[in-house]
């Protein structure tokens, strides 16, 4: 596990914290009738998405480029620098960190001259958040070595230091390992090779590096949940720090890098070409009004009316796919995340009411996660699916129960077709 390192933060990040003030996380209001069927309904608060001219360099107003060689108390080899060599949009609405070989020999780390250089951003000048959803949908660099890593620190660093600051890893891959990604939380006396987590690896000896992949964590006060396209697949509460302090109850920053080498990775090998990347499509965190996330997440199959199970129509991933009732079959296409923040998540996208509608008889689909009110669900005690956005429940059209039956939205009657179960 992400353990095998003895800290992350770096000189250069420390004195930026005790230097800058951290800017608060908005938390928007919602009213009205949908408000009463969900216990707290989720908006995003913070996004990015990477849209800019090839070549030009992260949004200063959202991202600071940490500097310098130290290894970062992993013995990591490579030399954050703030370049565009190393750290770029690419025009097509992504971030590219390089990771170089013997790029600048004038450049010194902690074992001499540098032998790679790379990129760490992060958020502690511009944006922090306590509780929420955070995600990225991120393709990582593949080869003996590489490190790449999503994550967040808690904004209390340049006081409290680390561990006791906290730090939550979302996602962390290493070359050695290429189906297999670890999320891990490190506080004090549960940190380095004590920390806290658990591993999700990809079916059919799959590898991260072949595709994009969306890595995310839905942080409550009584939990933080991990999950992998949408599958979750750990979950941490304070029970699981044997009695030591559960520092997960402030904000923090979040940090996107790719490491070279280190303590845990090893180093680079011959058959590790240079350049590598790792690709960031974007970065987009939700949260609730009232700064806490609405529940733990659950996930599972969803049934409804003649105990069919809610489907992504062909199992498709393309924006738009229609989603049905069809015969359980336990594949992926039938299997939902209730994600604290509000969503319902498969396939890696979310249960959408198509262009927002409002109207009885919407239709609702897979799409892209967004963070708008079209993709917030409520989960009741009644068994309604309610999207908050317009307090109407999901329902299976014609109070048919037969393959195919595509679902909608529809003013709540209690009716059978409206009720649902997570299993």
């Amino acid at each position: 596990m992400a353990a095998h390192r003895a800290r992350r933060w770096s000189f250069g990040g420390l004195v930026l914290l005790t230097t800058a003030a951290l800017a608060c996380a908005i938390l928007f209001n919602t009213s009205g009738p949908a408000t009463n069927r969900a216990n707290a309904a989720a908006a995003q608060t913070w996004s990015e998405d990477f849209n800019g001219a090839s070549g030009s360099a992260p949004d200063s107003s959202k991202w600071t480029l940490e500097t310098g060689g130290g290894g970062n108390g992993n013995h990591e080899l490579q030399y954050y620098t703030h370049s565009t060599d190393n750290a770029a949009l690419d025009g097509n609405g992504n971030l590219v960190i390089t990771a170089r070989e013997k790029t600048d020999p004038g450049l010194q780390c902690w074992y001499g001259t540098c032998r790679y250089t790379s990129a760490r951003l992060n958020t502690a000048r511009t944006f922090t958040q306590k509780y929420g959803h955070f995600e990225s949908r991120i393709k990582v660099p593949r080869g003996q070595g590489v490190w790449p890593a999503f994550w967040m620190l808690g904004d209390d660093l340049g006081s409290a230091g680390w561990p006791s600051s906290g730090e939550i890893d979302i996602m962390e891959n290493v070359g050695n390992e290429p189906g297999t990604v670890h999320g891990t939380i490190h506080g004090p006396g549960y940190s380095g090779s004590g920390g806290i987590g658990a591993a999700y690896t990809l079916p059919n000896g799959r590898s991260f590096a072949d595709d994009f992949h969306v890595f995310a964590v839905d942080w409550s006060p009584t939990a933080i949940t991990w999950s992998v396209d949408g599958q979750a697949y750990e979950t941490r509460t304070p029970a699981d720090v044997g009695g030591k302090k559960w520092v997960y109850d402030h904000p923090f920053f979040i940090v996107l890098n790719f490491a070279v080498g280190g303590d845990w990775p090893g180093s680079p090998d011959a058959n590790t070409s240079f350049p590598q990347t790792m690709t960031v499509d974007y970065v987009h965190v939700t949260t609730s009004d009232s700064g806490a996330t609405s529940g733990t997440t659950r996930t599972g199959a969803i049934k409804g009316i003649g105990d069919m199970c809610v489907d992504v129509a062909g199992a498709s991933t393309a924006d738009g796919t229609p989603v049905q009732l069809h015969n359980c079959t336990g594949n992926d296409a039938q299997k939902w995340t209730l994600g604290s923040d509000g969503t319902v998540r498969a396939l890696g996208k979310c249960l959408d009411v198509k262009a927002a509608s409002h109207d009885d008889g919407a239709v609702v689909q897979l799409y892209t996660c967004n963070g708008t009110t079209a993709q917030q669900w409520s989960y009741t005690a009644a068994h309604d699916l309610t999207n908050t956005g317009t307090d109407k429940c999901l329902d299976a059209k014609g109070n048919s129960s037969a393959d195919g039956t595509p679902l909608q939205i529809w003013t709540c009657t209690g009716a059978t077709n409206q009720k649902w179960t997570i299993s």
